[in-house]
């Protein structure tokens, strides 16, 4: 069949994805939502009403669980509040809860699907002290999309009640928010909302210690190593064994000067073009573009490879950038399912194209552009279309080139250098040189033969072989459902029969005691990757031999975003969980 032009913009924007998906290398620990608090009036009478209200905007296609999920497991949507004396919510409305499916489960769950409001209604009691008091709300929820759940998180506000007297008047507030919520399902609220437990999940009892407390004594400790993910026994022992003998791993741009940073990134670029995904196409892109001899001269051949390469520079300049300064917005993509099966649908149909099972004809739109240009051999916007194209196919090849580029760029970027955004644009200058001279003919490109056959049906094998790794990420994102919390901390618990402390403060001066060095596991019971680790690498019988002489810790960081756990997490320059960090003591003269 006959791909027309609706093929190319398709083509252009799905590998426009993949290169975004290259670089959110990391899932967030959440995803960005929109809250709002609004009050009805801009007081209360002693012995009157005043209703408020909370909404929250998710992304489309997210939701949250219920305050009464289903199952107990599940963290449920609470708001809370700490009022002055005088003031107590008199009724809590939760909207009302829908039931759907998610992932392979045939148990219903009940949620709040991207927009919703909580209604409070407070109320003064004749004898509350007139004035203006500080209130503080807490609102806690785990969003979801149908397949996988981020991290939960905590949102707190703080806002002014006014008191005022039965006489005094006060402004009402028509915000449509107050519309949108049924006040007549409304529950008592005689719930200790301030006590609301964070998790329903029995994990093991954790010795009280303040953020204060545990960054002092980490203080007398140096971060050797640090890791997260899922890592097998063998990957383990590794990073064990270089946190020992001392081996840091850097990234290819650390410790290096500017110059030498923009030569390595450029050269980087240059050998994008050698990627199994660019290399065997070289030819039939000039083919395509009019390069070469069907240039007519030169001279032409040269701008035509010079358009090819600025779209490559462009593409790498322009994604870069918007990856970089919007990464929370592209953090999800990765996350779905649908986006990784639609890519390698994708592929699969490159892949074809590449046995000559799928037909991918360029040359009407090639004819079309000639005769626009009036007979001219070549076309500048095909040139320029091609390259765009060429630039996000080499992306996805070259995946780890691109994630230190975006890595480096977006680090120097938050450390106040804006230069760091035109990296990823020098990235894709370097891919972009030879492309000129490629156009102009020079004698150095490899001549159309037989063997681009061969060398195109490998290329296909190679296509296929990314297809297949983009249904495996789906696949594996499918099977990151809910986290049954109780057995996480049923896990845990048989750890801490083991020889593991719950208590990073007495793991610590344990370690220092004994002069020992020190395992620190980030974990919490939404994260099934913790559960995973606990069942099979912490059970290992190298891993725990190796661990012998460690102090061990379980360190439970259930809200992220909060401390301790988010002093800790930056401490050890951890990204989400599982995080491992091994410690050693310093020395005497170090810690004085």
């Amino acid at each position: 069949m006959k791909i027309k032009r609706h093929f190319v913009s398709g083509l252009f924007l799905g590998l426009a994805l993949i290169f975004v998906n290259a670089a959110t290398w990391a899932q967030p620990r959440g995803v960005e939502v929109h809250t709002e608090w609004v009050l009805e009036s801009d007081g209360v009478q002693q012995g009157g009403t005043l209703r408020g209200a909370f909404s929250m905007n998710l992304p489309k296609g997210y939701h949250t669980n219920s305050n009464t999920p289903l199952e107990d497991y599940l963290i449920p949507t609470v708001l809370s509040m700490e009022l002055p004396e005088g003031i107590t919510i008199k009724e809590l409305v939760y909207p009302e809860a829908l039931e759907i499916i998610t992932g392979g489960s045939t148990t219903p769950l009940a949620v709040y699907e991207e927009e919703f409001a909580i209604g409070v209604v407070l109320e003064a009691a004749e004898t509350a002290a007139l004035g203006d008091y500080p209130v503080k709300l807490k609102f806690r929820y785990q969003a979801c999309d149908d397949k996988s759940c981020f991290a939960p998180k905590n949102i707190r506000k703080e806002f002014t009640l006014s008191v005022v007297s039965p006489d005094s008047p006060v402004t009402t507030d028509s915000n449509t928010v107050f519309v949108s919520i049924a006040w007549d399902t409304g529950i008592e609220a005689a719930l200790p909302l301030t006590s609301t437990e964070d998790t329903k999940a029995d994990v093991p009892a954790l010795p009280a210690s303040s953020t204060e407390e545990i960054m002092a004594m980490l203080d007398k400790f140096d971060v050797v190593a640090t890791d997260g993910g899922f890592l097998k026994p063998k990957k383990f022992i590794e990073f064990i064994d270089a946190a020992e003998s001392g081996t840091v791993r850097k990234g290819m741009f650390e410790e290096r000067g500017p110059l030498v940073i923009l030569l390595l990134i450029i050269v980087g670029g240059m050998a994008l073009n050698l990627t199994p995904c660019v290399l065997p196409l070289i030819p039939i892109n000039l083919a395509i573009i009019g390069a070469g001899a069907k240039a007519g001269s030169k001279s032409r051949g040269f701008v035509l490879g010079a358009a090819y390469g600025s779209a490559m520079a462009l593409v790498y300049g322009i994604l870069g950038l918007i990856v970089i300064l919007t990464a929370g917005s592209f953090g999800t993509i990765n996350a779905s399912p649908w986006f990784n099966i639609g890519i390698a649908v994708l592929f699969v149909v490159l892949g074809l194209a590449m046995f000559d099972i799928i037909s991918i004809d360029f040359s009407k739109f090639q004819n079309k552009i000639n005769m626009a240009g009036k007979g001219k051999k070549g076309s500048v916007p095909l040139a320029f279309g091609m390259g765009g194209v060429a630039a996000l196919l080499a992306g996805a090849c070259v995946a780890p080139v691109v994630i230190q580029v975006i890595i480096f760029s977006s680090d120097m970027y938050a450390k106040g250098s804006t230069l760091a955004l035109a990296l990823p644009f020098f990235l894709g200058l370097g891919m972009a040189l030879p492309w000129p001279f490629a156009g102009a003919g020079m004698s150095f490109l490899p001549k159309p033969g037989a063997w681009m056959v061969r060398v195109k049906q490998a290329m296909g094998v190679f296509i296929l072989a990314f297809a297949a790794y983009y249904g495996f990420l789906a696949y594996k994102i499918l099977d990151q459902r809910n986290v049954d919390q109780a057995k996480v901390a049923e896990s845990v618990e048989a750890l801490l029969k083991e020889g593991w402390t719950p208590s990073i403060t007495q793991g610590l001066e344990q370690a220092l005691a004994e002069d020992k060095m020190v395992l620190v596991d980030m974990w919490a019971t939404w994260c099934k990757n913790c559960l995973v680790m606990d069942e099979t690498t912490f059970k290992d019988d190298a891993v725990n031999e190796r661990l012998e002489e460690y102090v061990k810790i379980k360190f439970q960081a259930e809200q992220l975003d909060e401390s301790p756990a988010a002093d800790v997490l930056n401490h050890f320059g951890g990204i989400g969980l599982p995080t491992y960090a091994i410690l050693r003591p310093k020395s005497a003269e170090t810690s004085n």
